[in-house]
């Protein structure tokens, strides 16, 4: 009887969980896609309502018309996506080969060098001691003073590190008694294997890529080089950009049609990789 009695008990508490677990992240979801629909509406209401509505008031494909009418945004979204495909190849180099040489036990220094790497996550240099670096350089007013800051992100490297440790180990022992090189090892057997994690992981920095923009408004003075999100925001507070041609758009229209544009490829991106993706984070979180 005492048994019959705590597996239902269990059991009811168990199903209590799943219960509230279930409306909270119902709740969690109407709370992120509310606003993404209330944009989304408005960036085809011509009224240019306040009001928290799902559909137009009048519809209108205007807002997006004016912004693909717009020739001078053509260069800053060609520079976003060269700074988001150069700098995730980029990241992914060199946070792959860091993660993995971090997993070599046999390593002199791997304990001192994790410790260094971790302690970034909590410590850092600060915004001036960083842009006087990129100063020294020369890179300021180059595309490489945005790319090289962000090409090894801690939490990314220790995520792909633990990622790494996943793979058995007699794989790795039998290819280094096949004679293959660490680095062979690497680049025919470590990174075929990992692919859920470089595409998690990679999904990560283009995301970080694209949306970048305060870095683009510190090292970046010449407005030829800026990316497409500094330069929706300069044409969306231009009354010029507002008034163009036979275009009468409020303004709160093209912002929230700014906002669907600059996260449209995003959107097209993570259907491709969301198996990968979740895997991914998955293996990696578990083996940490």
């Amino acid at each position: 009887m005492y048994d019959k009695f705590s597996f239902a008990k269990g059991y009811r508490a168990r199903a209590i969980f799943v219960i509230c677990n279930t409306i909270f992240l119902i709740l969690l979801c109407i709370a992120m896609l509310v606003p993404i629909l209330k944009v989304l509406s408005d960036s085809f209401d011509a009224a240019g309502n306040y009001e928290l509505r799902f559909f137009p008031r009048v519809a209108t494909l205007d807002a997006y018309k004016l912004i693909l009418s717009t020739e001078s945004l053509f260069r800053p979204f060609m520079i976003s996506v060269f700074t988001t495909v150069v700098g995730t190849l980029l990241a992914l180099t060199i946070s792959s080969m860091a993660a993995y040489v971090l997993t070599q036990k046999e390593m002199p220094g791997r304990n001192f060098f994790t410790y260094a790497i971790l302690i970034t996550m909590i410590f850092h240099g600060g915004m001036i001691p960083t842009y006087l670096v990129i100063k020294s350089l020369g890179l300021l007013n180059t595309l490489w003073a945005v790319i090289l800051p962000m090409t090894c992100n801690t939490y990314n490297l220790i995520l792909l590190k633990n990622f790494f440790s996943t793979i058995p180990q007699g794989i790795v022992e039998s290819a280094e008694i096949d004679g293959c090189t660490p680095m062979m090892i690497y680049t025919k057997m470590v990174l075929p294997l990992s692919k859920a994690g470089l595409a998690a992981i990679g999904l990560f920095y283009a995301v970080a890529y694209w949306n970048t923009f305060f870095n683009f408004i510190i090292y970046i003075n010449n407005p030829d080089l800026h990316n497409f999100q500094v330069r929706l925001r300069e044409l969306i507070l231009t009354d010029d950009f507002l008034q163009r041609g036979t275009f009468t758009i409020y303004p709160q229209t093209v912002q929230n049609a700014c906002i669907i544009v600059s996260i449209i490829p995003v959107m097209i991106l993570y259907p491709f990789l969301q198996k990968h993706f979740v895997k991914g984070v998955n293996l990696g979180a578990i083996k940490g």
